[in-house]
């Protein structure tokens, strides 16, 4: 029992006291449970390929592209850094999937890949490693897209948005620049959704 002048303090109450304010102020970590279902994916990213939770985007609007480095929409990289640069304060974050899917129009490593997309467009959105992205092969996550969606890509560049919840809202052709108002006007909708 410690003493003190005025108050005699017993140890295990004194140790119940401060577990009990240590719960009230020490936050207990996000867990994968809180994780929207379709992000609770693992990848490796495309530069070392060190696994990357899909988790860490959560609450973010997501747009979601498969990508290839010989197609005809290749440009379109530079469209979607401009929106990641311009958005990504705001709550966006551009994910790109290369794939050999469609015309097997990919570079066959992922360091290829990888140089290529950062010194040719300057790519610094978040990019992973190649996979396949449709029919039975697709990636647990590209399959769970379009599953939800009922529109697996159809090309190279296809696109997918995602809300700050998980849920996919809104689909575009690999002919829809990443620049066009109908994605950018639906981005900023999302964005500004709080």
């Amino acid at each position: 029992m410690l003493k003190s002048s005025k108050f005699k303090i017993m140890p295990a109450a004194l140790t119940a006291g401060i577990c009990a304010l240590a719960a009230l102020v020490v936050p207990t970590p996000s867990s994968a449970q809180s994780c929207p279902a379709l992000l609770n994916h693992t990848f490796p990213r495309l530069q070392d390929e060190s696994p990357q939770p899909l988790c860490q985007y959560q609450g973010r609007v997501l747009l979601v592209v498969n990508t290839a480095s010989y197609c005809g929409f290749t440009p379109q990289y530079e469209g979607l850094e401009k929106l990641h640069a311009q958005y990504a304060a705001r709550g966006l974050t551009v994910l790109g999937f290369p794939s050999s899917d469609f015309g097997n129009q990919e570079k066959t490593n992922n360091k290829e890949i990888a140089d290529f997309c950062f010194n040719t467009y300057g790519v610094k959105f978040p990019m992973f490693a190649k996979s396949s992205v449709a029919g039975a092969g697709a990636n647990p996550f590209f399959a769970a897209i379009a599953k939800s969606t009922g529109q697996p890509p159809k090309w190279n560049f296809h696109k997918y948005l995602i809300d700050r919840d998980g849920k996919v809202v809104a689909t575009f052709n690999s002919d829809t620049s990443p620049l066009d108002k109908r994605v950018t006007s639906q981005i900023e909708q999302l964005l500004g959704a709080r």
